[in-house]
């Protein structure tokens, strides 16, 4: 009988890689606390369309890697591929779109079929952000320098640099939009097919293809720089204007772009060449068009969203696992004892082990193996005159200290915390 392997594009999180992905969520529920924001939980799957329409039919996500299935009563489902949809879905169907702004943290699993390689996998994990009511660029360039100081507390900030552009208004993009049509119509015959499909439908997502035959023309394609109205160049001057407050630092990328109509002006990366071309390590942009989407009213947002798998790679060190404190009864009198320095080390905040079998010795060894900073010995002596006997593993010193002084005399001793 063949061994059952996890599925392609999965993979365990246990010990180090374990530590390592909950370091990432807890730092980033951490900083975005600090600027208001408030977790919600989505589910794990949503009728299709909430992705469909807002991914559009001509992405590669919609088009070749959402995992979608048919349920038992006919419905059409899909396991989320990305966050920010389901939590426009959220605001939509909760009635939050009158009470603005709303200031959303998520984190969790997100589902794509693509090929699996570094720090990408089919069932991978997101932390993200979405600041949904304002308009100002300001609310951009906050949403960004919390990015930042997310990837700073998690001290990858030295191997990461934010690169920006900006799409323009709607207004803007039309007439970019106009400018690449007329400009790849030129190359039809030299575009790869899915390009050649999107030269009529969303030009812009051209400019994203990966096909070697698309990139040598995309050298000499129109920039948007050159249709930006008044009121977009106003917007990306403002900009960068917030993001010098906030001390935010950053190149411009011309070559970020996002192919949907309800992206617009802001969109950035967080980018580390230390993951090889997977560099993206953070990313977003400005979506006044998705709550629409949705059902809602027009509604203005950025947002960002990280992928874990690759922040937790480019951590320095792995998080280190806090110290245990081991309490040994010895024999059947000190069963009761024990659990009461069990549970009042616990009620303390410290991590607590019990040693379960075998003699002095054997549990003496297996309390070494667990790395813990101290063993609570009690036995019939210590239960008589209400004490424990606590030994400090690091420096071999061992004292007598009163069962109801215990939690005291440990954390005197020097108990690791996390």
């Amino acid at each position: 009988m063949s061994a059952i392997r996890p599925v392609r594009g999965t993979h365990d999180l246990i010990g180090e890689d374990q530590r390592r992905h909950a370091h990432v969520v807890e730092t980033a529920r951490r900083v975005t606390a600090l600027y208001g924001f408030e977790e919600w939980t989505t589910p794990v799957f949503e009728e299709t369309g909430v992705f469909s329409r807002s991914l559009g039919d001509t992405s590669d996500v919609v088009s070749k890697e959402m995992y979608t299935f048919e349920d038992r009563g006919g419905d059409s489902l899909t396991l989320r591929p990305e966050g920010t949809a389901a939590i426009c879905r959220a605001l939509v169907t909760n009635g939050l779109t009158q009470s603005l702004p709303q200031k959303v943290f998520y984190t969790g699993p997100m589902f794509r079929y693509e090929r699996p390689q570094k720090g990408r996998y089919r069932q991978f994990h997101q932390i993200g952000a979405e600041l949904i009511g304002p308009g100002e660029p300001i609310a951009d360039a906050e949403a960004i320098a919390m990015g930042r100081d997310v990837l700073a507390a998690l001290g990858i900030m030295d191997n990461v640099v934010l690169e920006l552009n900006t799409l323009g208004d709607a207004e803007s993009r039309s007439v970019w939009r106009e400018a690449l049509v007329a400009y790849f119509s030129d190359f039809r015959d030299r575009l790869s097919e899915d390009s050649r499909n999107r030269l009529e439908r969303n030009p812009l997502r051209i400019l994203d293809s990966k096909a070697p035959e698309d990139r040598e023309l995309l050298a000499d394609a129109p920039m948007l720089a050159a249709s930006l109205n008044d009121a977009s160049r106003r917007f990306w001057d403002d900009l960068r204007d917030g993001l010098q407050m906030f001390g935010v630092a950053y190149t411009e990328n011309p070559r970020i772009v996002r192919g949907l109509d309800y992206y617009s002006h802001t969109a950035f990366e967080f980018v580390t060449t230390n993951l090889g071309t997977q560099g993206t390590v953070l990313a977003g942009g400005r979506y006044d068009g998705l709550v629409a989407e949705m059902g809602g009213p027009q509604t203005p947002a950025i947002g960002w969203a990280g992928g874990i798998e690759r922040l937790a790679m480019l951590l320095e060190t792995t998080p280190p696992v806090r110290q245990p404190v081991a309490v040994i009864p010895v024999g059947e009198v000190a069963q009761e004892a024990a659990v009461r320095a069990l549970s009042a080390l616990r009620a303390g905040g410290v991590r607590t082990e019990m040693a379960y079998r075998g003699n002095l010795k054997k549990r003496m060894e297996r309390a070494n193996k667990t790395n813990a900073s101290h063993v609570v010995i009690i036995g019939e002596t210590e239960v008589a005159s209400g004490t424990v006997q606590l030994r400090n593993l690091a420096t071999g010193l061992q004292d007598e200290v009163a069962a109801t002084a215990l939690v005291q005399a440990v954390r005197q001793s020097g108990e690791v915390s996390a």
